[in-house]
């Protein structure tokens, strides 16, 4: 696995940002110029998204890692319905991509968290990630006292530069055409810089991991790792080590086991909004592991979890409630609840908001298995977003803990799809929108 030092000096990281812009320009300049040559008249939105200047800029942000890498998933929560599809797909991709860093590096990393002498505290550790993501990467190791731990290792000075990396990856965004100037993000980006900063928070991170293991404590088909409090630090989170499959091999599995693991993860859901009051919602499938022999999930990466209060729960459970009865007036008032209609509407607009919402909520529309790997929600979902934005002028951002939880519920649906599985998850949703099973603490 390729390797390379992590760029961690404020003027470091923005020159690789403008080189990259520059690239990106000069790519524009010379495909265009090709063409026009050639006796076509690609538009610039062609240009700027040519498989070239693709490549490019992901190589760039996986070898930035951080936040760098980070915000263009952020920005693309709410099903991308904001952005283009190219780029939506091109930064969903780089989430799991990253350039690790090398030995030296690593080394100079655990030597600052755990002192000169760390290596005793090991009978072996594997220098090379397993894997490597934008905050940190992933080692396998053997504590002294024999367990088998798996140590997230947080990039130098990231937790540095994650306000100046999310400012200018939406300069260069911006100034390349690939998001519009009309839209408003400032909101979603304070809160996006404030969520980087509480992931790159490893002890907070496992914290909550402590919490989701105390509460799980009981499911025999979920687990979450424990935390080896003594190895981690601010910047190092060690776990017990967790064999698994990436959830996505279960697209081999017979029907009944890929319904049982999407039927767990929409449980799960449902406990972490109206239980809990606390969710993960990082929607990654690498957050899942698959243990075939005993049929259990394994939940990793507690970095991006976010509490909520009854207020925000109790909203949501009108909102679905409203969905189920196909009552507009019910949604329109959840939805105000939520804090959606905190700015001027249209008339018009605010109706395409609440068909977009019976749209995203048909799969609990009907008390009947609904049909995930042939409804091609993610798709339309997104040609209406992109069509009351681009056509409508309505860029009004929702709420930062919406947009979050709509995150996470749009990679269950895509992991459903990507399953095929066909389930009645309003079945899994009733028993939680009665009002003593909501969150009131």
């Amino acid at each position: 696995m390729k390797s390379s030092k992590v760029p961690h000096g404020r003027y470091s990281r923005l020159g690789a940002l403008a080189s990259l812009a520059g690239r990106v320009a000069s790519n524009v300049a010379w495909e265009g110029a090709k063409q026009f040559a050639q006796g076509n008249r690609p538009s610039r939105k062609d240009l700027v998204m040519s498989p070239a200047n693709i490549a490019h800029v992901a190589d760039k942000l996986a070898d930035l890692r951080g936040a760098a890498m980070k915000v263009g998933q952020l920005l693309s929560m709410d099903a991308g319905d904001l952005i283009p599809p190219e780029l939506s797909d091109l930064l969903a991709r780089l989430r799991n991509h990253a350039t690790p860093m090398p030995s030296n590096q690593l080394n100079q990393v655990l030597t600052e968290q755990w002192g000169p002498e760390w290596k005793q505290a090991f009978t072996h550790f594997r220098f090379s990630p397993i894997a490597s993501a934008s905050i940190g990467q992933v080692h396998e190791a053997y504590t002294d006292a024999g367990d088998k731990v798996a140590v997230k290792v947080q990039y130098p000075r990231i937790k540095d530069s994650i306000d100046s990396d999310v400012d200018n990856v939406i300069t260069l965004l911006r100034l390349s055409g690939l998001i519009p100037k009309e839209a408003n993000y400032q909101a979603l980006l304070d809160e996006a810089k404030q969520q980087l900063h509480d992931e790159a928070d490893y002890r907070k991170e496992a914290n909550a991991m402590m919490r989701f293991n105390e509460r799980l404590n009981a499911h025999t088909d979920l687990v979450v790792p424990n935390i080896h409090s003594t190895l981690t630090t601010d910047r190092v989170l060690t776990m017990d080590f967790m064999a698994g499959e990436p959830i996505e091999t279960l697209t081999k599995a017979e029907p009944a086991v890929r319904h049982r693991a999407v039927s767990q993860l929409f449980t799960l859901l449902f406990e972490e909004v109206f239980v809990f009051g606390e969710v993960q919602t990082d929607p990654n499938f690498a957050n899942y592991l698959y243990q075939p022999e005993s049929g259990r999930i394994v939940l990793l990466d507690f970095g991006a979890t976010r509490q909520y209060t009854s207020r925000f729960t109790e909203g949501y459970r009108k909102l679905f409630l409203a969905a189920i009865e196909k009552d507009n007036p019910g949604i329109d008032a959840a939805l105000t609840q939520i804090g959606f209609f905190a700015e001027a509407i249209l008339p018009e607009q605010k109706a395409s908001v609440l068909e977009l919402v019976n749209t995203a909520c048909e799969p609990i529309a009907a008390d009947a298995p609904f049909n995930f790997g042939q409804a091609d929600l993610a798709t339309r979902l997104r040609n209406r977003g992109m069509a009351l934005s681009m056509e409508q002028g309505y860029w009004h951002t929702p709420p930062a803990d919406a947009l979050f939880l709509h995150r996470k519920i749009a990679g269950l649906y895509l992991l459903a799809a990507k399953l095929d599985v066909t389930l009645n998850v309003r079945a899994l949703l009733m028993p939680y929108l009665t009002a003593e099973r909501v969150k009131t603490a």
